[in-house]
């Protein structure tokens, strides 16, 4: 049985693939700051996009994009604020994305959707 954190892995490495492949250039995985922790840091045509990766096997604690708490949005917010001061990219565009990945039977992915601006930042 995969830990909680090799399970997390698998999940950014689909989601990072799902970037990949739809255009995104990854900047970086699991940056972390004082504030938290962000999965992936990608950028697509000038814009960044700091993606929190939710994953679930089952939906026996709510759906994957019904758990992000209002204390995880603000962390989210903070951490991607300090991720723009600390590269010096306060002008550059910027939003925050949500992958939501279901497992299916065997560990099949039954759902992944990309929620755009999913968080919004101050």
């Amino acid at each position: 049985m995969p830990t909680r954190n090799e399970v997390g892995q698998w999940g950014e490495a689909i989601a990072t693939k799902y970037l990949s492949e739809h255009g995104y250039t990854i900047r970086h995985h699991n940056w972390r700051h004082d504030h938290g922790e962000l999965d992936i840091v990608a950028e697509l045509n000038g814009r960044i996009h700091f993606v929190e990766v939710r994953l679930r096997r089952s939906d026996q604690f709510g759906k994957p994009d019904e758990t992000l708490s209002a204390r995880k949005q603000a962390k989210l917010i903070a951490t991607s604020q300090a991720y723009l001061e600390k590269n010096d990219l306060i002008d550059i565009s910027a939003q925050i994305d949500v992958i939501v990945i279901e497992l299916g039977p065997r560990n099949t992915v039954a759902r992944l959707e990309h929620l755009e601006c999913a968080i919004a930042s101050a």
